[in-house]
């Protein structure tokens, strides 16, 4: 029988962790238990490896948390403010991001209140968008405004998208809300996706605002 070759000294062919590596099993431990279990303790087990090793790649909690930042954000489509409108490069933007959440909803606590030092892919997307809106006649903190008002919109839209059917029902205080209890009833009967009908109803508004801010801005107060 053939003696099977000796596995040569020294390192191997190809290193065994990489930033891609771990930014997807960060994600996962926080998916399948609760960001509270992400710990440099808990990846270096995930991944198989000593956390000193975790150690030569990343050095914090907070650089994993930043690369699952990075990973997620480079999923969410921005292209639109290249070439489109503004109006349509926001809704499309909107949408991509909450498509994004929606399957990252554990993740919405870390990446919600994570500061966006180190972050190159989240950069250049807030980069993209608020250059478009700048373009668009938007300016100073209005642009950011815009897109804190936007996120807000998305991680709340991300979590109702997964709410249960019978969120909104009052069990046995009907008469506590009796106008709301009647008029959630009505909508939960209503065909469609309840979820995307009030994400696209919420964006909507706030296009329509901002797009009646911009032609005021245009035209300027109306004198008497």
């Amino acid at each position: 029988m053939p003696t099977p070759p000796r596995r040569g000294r020294g390192r191997p062919a190809a290193p065994v962790l990489s930033r891609e590596r771990i930014a997807e099993a960060a994600i996962g431990l926080v998916e399948e238990k609760d960001y509270r279990h992400l710990t440099m303790s808990s990846l270096s087990k995930r991944l198989g490896v000593s956390t000193s090793a975790l150690y030569n790649h990343v050095a914090s909690k907070r650089d994993v948390m930043v690369l699952i930042q990075d990973r997620l954000n480079a999923e969410i489509d921005c292209s639109g403010f290249d070439a489109a409108p503004w109006d349509e490069a926001l809704r499309l933007w909107a949408r991509s991001y909450r498509r994004c959440y929606i399957r990252h909803t554990a993740l919405i606590p870390i990446m919600a209140v994570l500061p966006v030092a180190d972050s190159p892919e989240t950069l250049q997307m807030y980069e993209r968008v608020a250059h478009g809106l700048e373009q668009a006649g938007l300016d100073g903190a209005a642009v950011v405004d815009v897109i804190v008002g936007v996120e807000a919109l998305v991680f709340g839209a991300a979590y109702d998208a997964s709410a249960p059917a019978d969120i909104f029902d009052p069990g046995s205080l009907a008469e506590l809300a009796p106008t709301f209890t009647r008029l959630a009833a009505a909508r939960a009967e209503e065909p469609g996706d309840s979820a995307e009908r009030a994400f696209e109803r919420a964006l909507e508004a706030l296009i329509r605002g901002l797009d009646d801010q911009l032609s005021a801005e245009v035209t300027g107060p109306v004198r008497a």
